[in-house]
């Protein structure tokens, strides 16, 4: 009988697709301790985020509710709301006497010409990275200090050699980009291996890595274990680009124009994205042997995901907006708990990045507070209930998320055949079967043989929006 409460290594990485890992079918990636992660645990194969951009995700999955719920839909808001932090997952495991820590970005606050402002987090250790980029002062950016502690100076690291962000900027042996030993994925390594080593247990450490999320600049060290020829290349066909104008003319947002992946090289951005995923599964295998070391790693939860994905060339489109192809917001999850989960099982069950927080806390025996809006996958997990059941849809929204100029709202119903998205007040839309169609090519949003179905969706997603609705203070007397 498992008595001594189990220690948490979060690994939350920036934009990472769900497709990005070998052992769950992707046979060009290079992802040996990911493979033996999901080996050795639980991977969900259908887990869906809540909004495509960062910000809104993380508060979202921090709080186990609907980002409209926590009242974050945005990036750059100017703070996260104090109303919001009693349900921040790290914030209630340091009341049940966690120890927590992060370690890198967390990114509940637009951080942009400042460092993030704290709340009541929980955080013992707050060692703040948002971004490799030289934008802030060594007093404010611990990645930038050790860079400094090195002899280096950040603003010759990392400055890069092309500002675009829908290119590779590919390495050379001549002409490399951030070397590993002066990378923030390795900065962020070395310290969450010294919190592990460090930290009274039971301990709780958010890792929360910028890598893969653009600019694509990886390492010659990695870069150069693909070959761009031999990749597939993203999903994309010539009526893709007709597709995204229409959308892009009724004032829907992206950060990039639908264009044939040739003209942008998108075998070569796969290849640099693909590298440093697997720069990133080289730092989760040292943390995975630290844990060894130090006897810590039976009672170790480890969970690894992501906020969001990322388009990577497919139907054109590169980075992120107001999009909710599976590229972008369908990612991985995978669970690692020895001494408890389930060895060997993959899950196909719908599932939400909601459904993390209030699973941490039963799992570690903490009570799931009744705001949270997510529901526990510890059945799942512990063997319990069905693997391939857990909900019968997932829901994701986008409420003016980028703050472009086009004020888009849109939201996303996905059951296990159909995936339908509303772009409000646009009078237009997407519908897929996904069943039929996983590369989301054919919408059929105006096929009349499917208005029915289009309807009877459109009614559910309503339904759905409503039920995310968080109904406040909770009533304690009659009248």
């Amino acid at each position: 009988m498992q008595t001594e409460r189990p220690n948490i290594l979060w690994f939350c990485t920036d934009q990472q697709r769900f497709d990005t890992i070998g052992a769950l079918g992707n046979a060009h990636v290079h992802t040996p301790n990911l493979d033996r992660l999901a080996e050795s645990g639980t991977a969900f194969t259908r887990a869906y985020c809540q909004n495509p951009i960062c910000t809104p995700s993380r508060a979202s999955f921090m709080t186990g509710r609907y980002p409209s719920a926590v009242g974050v839909n945005t990036n750059g808001n100017d703070f996260f709301p104090r109303d919001a932090e009693e349900t921040l997952t790290s914030r209630l495991f340091a009341e049940a006497g966690y120890d927590c820590g992060l370690v890198g970005k967390l990114h509940l606050a637009g951080c942009a010409d400042r460092k993030e402002p704290r709340v009541s987090d929980g955080f013992r250790v707050f060692e703040w990275s948002h971004s490799p980029r030289p934008l802030w002062s060594a007093d404010d950016h611990c990645y930038a200090r050790w860079l400094i502690d090195k002899g280096l100076d950040p603003q010759d690291v990392l400055h890069l050699r092309d500002k675009r962000k829908d290119r590779a900027i590919v390495p050379t042996p001549d002409q490399d980009n951030v070397v590993p030993a002066h990378h923030h994925l390795t900065w962020a390594g070395e310290r969450a291996a010294h919190f592990v080593r460090t930290a009274r247990r039971p301990w709780l450490l958010c890792l929360n890595t910028f890598e893969p999320h653009p600019p694509f600049n990886p390492p010659w060290e990695y870069y150069r274990r693909y070959y761009p020829a031999s990749l597939p290349g993203p999903l994309f066909r010539k009526q893709d680009i007709e597709q995204q104008r229409k959308l892009e003319s009724a004032g829907v947002d992206f950060q990039t124009t639908s264009t044939d992946p040739s003209e942008f090289g998108g075998k070569a951005l796969q290849a640099a994205y693909y590298a440093s995923v697997e720069f990133v599964d080289h730092q989760l295998g040292l943390l995975l042997q630290t844990l060894q070391e130090v006897g810590q790693l039976d009672n170790t939860i480890v969970l690894f995901m992501s906020d969001h994905g990322e388009m990577l060339g497919d139907h054109g489109l590169v980075q992120k907006g107001c999009r909710f192809y599976d590229g972008l917001v369908r990612v991985p999850l995978i669970w690692s708990w020895p001494a408890a989960i389930r060895r060997g099982i993959t899950a196909h069950a719908l599932t939400e990045l909601t459904d993390v927080a209030p699973t941490l806390l039963e799992l570690a025996g903490i009570s799931v507070p009744g705001r949270m809006q997510g529901r526990s996958l510890a059945g799942i997990l512990t063997g319990l209930t069905d693997p391939e059941s857990h909900r019968e849809s997932v829901r994701s929204e986008y409420l003016d998320s980028l703050g472009m100029k086009n004020r888009t709202r849109a939201t996303m119903y996905r059951d296990d055949t159909w995936k339908l998205v509303q772009y409000h007040s646009t009078g237009t839309g997407e519908l897929y079967n996904m069943n039929d169609d996983p590369g989301e090519f054919t919408n059929l949003w105006d096929d009349p043989s499917v208005q029915t179905v289009r309807d009877e969706l459109i009614r559910r997603n309503a339904d759905r929006t409503v039920l995310a609705l968080d109904a406040g203070v909770r009533a304690t007397r009659p009248y």
